[in-house]
Parts: structure tokens; C-alpha cells; sequence
């Protein structure tokens, strides 16, 4: 199955901000508490609160950061 080309824009958006929650939120949540027997559900917890806000961002800033890079690149 494949997906529209159109809809680039959103599942980059998506998978983008899904990887960098889950790497961001282990990294935050070892720091701060190390791990314990609660982390993998407080992790996952952590991950869905913050993943709409990270996916709106992402969708948000990605097309000017695009064209930046485009811009200063050969």
C-alpha cells in the first residue's frame, strides 16, 4: 500500500515528530529519574501528551526550515 504523494508533508511531520518525542523524552526522563520499574509506562505517557504538540511544530516549521536550507546550500 502505498501513499499519496501529497500527503508527504504530513507523514514526515509525523514520523519526524515521533522519533525525536520518543529519543527526547527517554533521554529526559533517564536524566532526571534514572530507570526504575515505572519508567516504561511514564515514558509512553510522556510520549503521548507531548507528540500533538511536537507533530503541529514539525508541520509548523518544517516548510521554512526547508527553504533556509535551501537557500544556504550550494
Amino acid at each position: 500500500m502505498r501513499i499519496p504523494a501529497r500527503y508527504a508533508p504530513i507523514l514526515f511531520s509525523a514520523l519526524l515528530s515521533i522519533i525525536m518525542v520518543s529519543i527526547v523524552s527517554a533521554f529526559v526522563l533517564v536524566i532526571s529519574q534514572g530507570i526504575h520499574s515505572g519508567f516504561p509506562a511514564q515514558w509512553l505517557k510522556s510520549c503521548v501528551t507531548t507528540w500533538p504538540v511536537a507533530f503541529i511544530a514539525v508541520a509548523i516549521v518544517a516548510p521554512w526550515v526547508r527553504r533556509v536550507v535551501g537557500r544556504v546550500t550550494a
